[in-house]
């Protein structure tokens, strides 16, 4: 209920404000600053989500058998489930693993500089979600999170769903320093993310067998103390990836033609930059609950 709360409170800061009938506000020089608190939001939920799964110090979450449960006793389940809970325990305690680093890992390229890093961790939520409904009925709830995770896409990566992509210039070569900085830094993002997964749930193919054993390598104390170093960076982090959004609206209100549009873009950027950090600062109290030690610094 808080979530549905939130994300509707949130609508009215991202909805169009037609003050102006006469001038169109298809887009306005701030909506990417408070389209930001959709994905801050998003973050919040999928970042909490994981945490609290190893928190509670469950040990069918510690185990890696949550899943082998899960399907039979979940409210409601679909008929698909029951096709789930036939599945090898391999791949049962596999998914727990997936959706650790899908919940607690991937969250982390919400605020990526990289576009396909976002366009990945948008396409991994939704793959979770969509498979959590096949599932199971948890209402709304999933529902919901999918349009969250729209905050991660862009005009262009929607237009070519809709058939009305910007056509790009061709690829030159040999290419330019960014491009290979960026794709460097993206290679060096999904190793990471391959070689922790490995590292920490002690993934090893068995050949005799043929499955893919795992296991969590790391005791509760080592993930409490890991949780207690990152907490508060992360507010850093999205200290940092919010004010970057403000400045570069502010720069974008600055460029609008006219002195009184120019005037009128600058109005609405501060009250929406103003109600967006405010709604930033509430919403760190409850985001730092993850960490008592970091909500009492907070």
């Amino acid at each position: 209920d808080s979530l549905l709360l939130e994300a509707g409170f949130l609508a009215v800061l991202v909805a169009p404000l037609h003050l102006l009938k006469w001038r169109s506000t298809a887009w306005r020089a701030h909506d990417s600053v408070t389209f930001w608190l959709v994905r801050w939001l998003l973050f919040r939920l999928m970042f909490a989500s994981g945490v609290v799964k190893l928190t509670s110090r469950c040990p069918t979450w510690w185990g890696l058998t949550a899943l082998t449960y899960h399907y039979e006793t979940q409210c409601i389940p679909t008929p698909v489930a029951w096709f789930a809970h036939q599945l090898p325990v391999w791949i049962q305690k596999f998914s727990v693993v997936a959706t650790y680093v899908i919940e607690i890992a991937i969250p982390l390229l919400f605020f990526a500089p990289i576009r396909r890093l976002r366009l990945f961790a948008f396409y991994s939520q939704v793959l979770l979600q969509v498979l959590i409904i096949l599932t199971g009925n948890y209402n709304f709830f999933n529902a919901l999170t999918i349009i969250l995770a729209f905050s991660l896409l862009d005009e262009e990566h929607v237009g070519r769903w809709l058939g009305r992509s910007k056509r790009r210039h061709a690829s030159t070569w040999p290419p330019s320093l960014r491009s290979l900085l960026s794709t460097l830094l993206q290679l060096t993002t999904y190793g990471l993310l391959v070689y922790w997964s490995v590292r920490y749930f002690g993934l090893e193919i068995n050949w005799e067998k043929k499955l893919l054993d795992s296991k969590v390598a790391f005791t509760y104390h080592e993930f409490t103390k890991w949780l207690h170093a990152v907490t508060l960076p992360l507010v850093g982090l999205g200290f940092l990836s919010l004010s970057w959004e403000i400045l570069s609206a502010m720069y974008r209100c600055v460029c609008v033609r006219g002195f009184f549009w120019k005037l009128w873009a600058t109005l609405q950027w501060a009250i929406f930059a103003t109600a967006t950090m405010g709604m930033f600062a509430v919403s760190l109290v409850p985001f730092t609950y993850i960490d008592y030690e970091s909500n009492g610094k907070l």
